[in-house]
């Protein structure tokens, strides 16, 4: 269920959402608060969980971690201890940074980021080993247009 937010929320997560590392009297100058204007208002933000954590972004290729992989998965399992086990399973395998369960022709989506094709071998080993998949494909990202853009954001009554 969404929560409220007005446009000075809004102003404040977009803002957040392109430098986190904002000082809050730099955060607060850019959205037109006081700093204790700014602090209230983030502090309800992460009360109401909107505001979960805050991250650094990372340049995948200076750090020699630029293969993206989305894999694609179908199971003809899908009774909630299946489902929990296999959850539990993937959130085991670092190299998955993002993981979906989709409609559609497959079951689960996966982002994997790897070094090289040997160390998503590797993932990919581990993903398969003892669970029962019906069919797992790989896509293989040949080039980032954009990733991790800023959610766009409207009021919410």
């Amino acid at each position: 269920m969404p929560v409220s937010v007005d446009q000075i929320d809004c102003n404040l997560l977009a803002a957040l959402q392109q430098d986190a590392s904002l000082s809050q009297r730099a955060l607060a100058d850019k959205v037109g608060l006081s700093q204790n204007a700014c602090w209230r208002r983030l502090r309800a933000l992460e009360d109401r969980g909107v505001i979960r954590g805050r991250t650094v972004l990372l340049d995948r290729a200076q750090l020699g971690a630029d293969l993206v992989v989305f894999v694609m998965v179908k199971t003809r399992h899908h009774a909630a201890g299946w489902l929990t086990t296999f959850r539990q399973h993937v959130q085991a395998i670092p190299n998955v940074v993002d993981f979906f369960r989709i409609g559609g022709e497959y079951d689960y989506m996966l982002k994997i980021v790897a070094q090289d094709m040997a160390d998503y071998d590797r993932c990919y080993k581990q993903l398969i080993d003892g669970i029962e998949l019906e069919t797992v494909t790989s896509l293989f990202a040949m080039e980032v247009i954009e990733e991790q853009r800023p959610i766009p954001l409207k009021p919410i009554a």
